[in-house]
């Protein structure tokens, strides 16, 4: 449930969803918290609270594959990987 707060006036139930719509299509990978809208005269101010970030899984390449972890290869794919020259940053 979004907590949606309108300041300077009011607006109905319809406008107030198309304007969550919009902060859902705008923000497709974040999940909206709240929404605060305000009201201008002619203009409306948006403004959005978004959820804790989801916790991102780092990717590597690795023997030309992609992964997030190794712990489904076999042995001699974990070998592979434990030999290979690995660079430092600079």
């Amino acid at each position: 449930m979004v907590d949606i707060k309108v300041i300077n006036g009011e607006l109905d139930e319809k406008e107030l969803e198309a304007y969550l719509a919009y902060g859902r299509e705008t923000y497709t990978h974040r999940e909206i918290k709240s929404m605060e809208v305000t009201l201008d005269g002619e203009f409306v101010d948006l403004k959005y609270t978004f959820k804790e970030a989801m916790p991102f899984q780092r990717i590597r390449r690795i023997t030309g594959y992609l992964v997030g972890t190794t712990e489904r290869w076999n042995d001699a794919k974990r070998a592979e990987e434990a030999d290979r020259v690995k660079h430092s940053a600079v």
